[in-house]
């Protein structure tokens, strides 16, 4: 579709429930020019409608057939200095305005680059394929609902390299202030931009963390901002039980290992369909925190266990603040972190999270707002056909921070 061929309302001749033009003023109503707007939705309808690769080549060339159309998408994406943080607040308001959300949750995103000019690319050990790869890592998080689970905000992992040379940073356009820090830092960013939003604060983080090797950081950020959370965490976190006046510190695997320190759960989920009874232990544990008296916490925490099944399903381990909650409910929310996974999938094969081509730091975040807002676009308003993605009571086997699909 060309940029001169939109209908005479502004629409892109959706057949949905809401045209892209009235979706385009909805969400990026924070643009304040009309032409910001207008190549908003050219972008938008590049991503939806162009098959394969969406380079701005060829987003460009489904808009316009003249050099003007990849100019105009260019200076868009890459030079124009619209915020990004109000147009993704925006579309996680458009989601929750159509079904109400459950969760938060994060998922990380391996970019494949050749060379080292683009913004955050290194070199990082890929578990997935054994192999060391040249790469970008992002995290993004997503809203998640009993139908949908829609990516809101994004971040991108900076190792030290960026920082050592001003030069680098500069030509990046890296802004002064983000630091070099680990990719599990990025969920206090994402929960820090919606604190103060009630409706968005008081929904819990759902998070994979078995590669961080203690929560306890992550656990007193989202405390400090009134967030619960719940999060699997690996056999090995440092935990103290409760049972005991004095206890000292242990891994949380060798302490639901002792009988004493737990309580059975029979709780039921499904399997291939049909419900299967499943017994669970869970004990009260305070987590190991720095300044705290003798390092640890005075916050109370529910860790919850699923027993091994098998040499090939070692046991796993969930720690939650929500601790008045049945145990049901909580493992209710774990499917969010698959539900995650897939979306990131869907994102790579068909939004092209994938594919930007410029090195620039805000032209990277503009790229991955315009994926998020397609993605919401049309998983809300488009009759989207991918997969439902519910909450279930389902333990799924994928993890945050997991092997990328696609490596280089």
């Amino acid at each position: 579709m060309r940029l001169d061929e939109m209908h005479s309302d502004g629409s892109d001749g959706s057949d949905g429930p809401v045209t892209l033009h009235a979706y385009v003023e909805q969400v990026f109503d924070s643009l304040v020019r009309t032409d910001q707007r207008r190549w908003a939705r050219a972008y938008l309808s590049g991503l939806l409608n162009v098959p394969g690769k969406k380079t701005l080549q060829r987003l460009a060339r489904s808009v316009s057939p003249s050099t003007a159309g990849a100019h105009g998408l260019q200076q868009f994406i890459n030079a124009s200095p619209w915020e990004w943080g109000p147009v993704r607040q925006a579309v996680a308001r458009a989601v929750a305005g159509q079904a109400a959300p459950r969760a938060w949750t994060v998922a990380e995103l391996t970019i494949p680059k050749r060379g080292d000019h683009s913004v955050g690319v290194h070199r990082r050990f890929d578990a997935g394929s054994g192999r060391t790869v040249n790469c970008q890592l992002a995290s993004g998080s997503f809203l998640v609902g009993d139908a949908h689970c829609v990516p809101v905000d994004w971040q991108l992992a900076l190792d030290e390299s960026w920082f050592a040379d001003e030069g680098r940073r500069r030509r990046a356009r890296i802004p002064d202030g983000v630091p070099a820090r680990p990719a599990w830092t990025h969920v206090l960013d994402f929960a820090g931009a919606v604190a103060g939003q009630p409706r968005f604060a008081a929904l819990p983080w759902v998070l994979d963390l078995r590669r961080a090797p203690d929560i306890g950081p992550v656990a007193a950020g989202l405390g400090r901002l009134g967030m619960d959370f719940v999060c699997e965490v690996a056999p090995g976190q440092p935990v103290q039980s409760v049972s005991r006046a004095v206890a000292p510190l242990a891994a949380v695997g060798e302490l639901m290992a002792r009988s004493q320190a737990r309580q059975p759960h029979l709780v039921v989920r499904q399997a291939h369909g049909r419900p299967k009874p499943v017994t669970m232990h869970s004990a009260l544990v305070r987590l190991p925190r720095a300044g705290a008296p003798r390092g640890v916490s005075q916050r109370v925490y529910r860790v919850l266990v699923r027993p091994a099944v098998g040499p090939r399903q070692p046991a796993r381990y969930w720690i939650t603040s929500l601790t008045a909650r049945r145990v049901e409910d909580v493992l209710g929310l774990v499917g969010a972190v698959g539900s995650a996974e897939r979306t990131m999938a869907d994102l790579e094969e068909n939004f092209g999270v994938l594919d930007f081509e410029g090195r620039s730091y805000p032209g990277w975040h503009h790229h991955m707002t315009m994926a998020s807002a397609a993605a919401a676009y049309r998983r809300l308003h488009a009759g989207s056909e991918a997969e439902p993605t519910g909450l279930r009571t389902r333990i799924p086997a994928q993890r945050l921070g997991g092997p990328a699909r696609r490596s280089a």
